[in-house]
Order: structure tokens, then sequence, then C-alpha cells
């Protein structure tokens, strides 16, 4: 059965950085797509970030597109999403997915229903 706990996140002021951590246990994040979603309350969780093993290319929403990168360390079994010059809308629950075996396989705009696997997520706080 795969885990996610994700890690990171805090309180920071605008302009700052965190660098939130994705570990999974009971299964490998050397494969497969790995996506990165956020939620604020009262709204829909929307999608930020992904990387699939089969391309390598990851995917960025719009409003953070140069500011976070993503990233797998196949050593440590971890996702990274390193997110710079934080601004206050940036403020939510951050959650790391994984998709199934036979999920769709690609990273383009992650959509939560297709990942099957989720971690508790961590809060995030940008002060302004």
């Amino acid at each position: 059965q795969v885990q996610l706990v994700e890690s990171g996140g805090g309180l920071v002021q605008a302009g700052g950085s965190l660098r939130l951590s994705c570990a999974s246990s009971g299964g490998t994040l050397d494969t497969g797509v790995i996506g990165w979603f956020r939620q604020v309350p009262g709204k829909e969780r929307e999608g930020v970030s992904c990387i699939s093993s089969t391309d390598g290319r990851p995917y960025f929403r719009a409003s953070v597109k140069g500011r976070f990168t993503i990233s797998r360390d196949t050593t440590k079994n971890t996702v990274y999403l390193q997110m710079n010059n934080l601004r206050p809308e940036d403020t939510a629950v951050y959650y790391c997915a994984l998709q199934p075996r036979n999920g769709p396989g690609y990273c383009g705009p992650p959509l939560p229903y297709q990942y099957y696997y989720w971690g508790q997520g961590t809060q995030v706080t940008v002060s302004s």
C-alpha cells in the first residue's frame, strides 16, 4: 500500500521560499506521474505541478511558472516542490499525489481524478 507524506510547509513572508517534500512508503516514486496540488477552503483542489518518469518534462500552472520547480530524488524516494518568491495567493494546503499504474500516464495539467494515492497535506501560509 502506497503512503505519501508531505512535509516542509510553514509560515513565510512574501518573497520567501519553501521546499515541500513528498516521501513515499510502500511504493516507489521513481516511476509514474507525481503531482502537486493545493486547496484553500471553499475552493476546488487545483493542480500546481507534475512530473512524469517517461519524459521528465514538468508541468507548472501559469501562476507559478518561473517560481516553482519540481524534482525527484530517487535515492530518497522523494519528490520535491521548491517554491520561490512566494506570494500571499500561494497560501493553501499542498498535497502530493501519485497516479495509479493504470492511470493516464502523462503529466499535463494535473487533474485530481487522475491520481489515486494522496498525502495528508501540508499547510503553506504566505504573509504579506
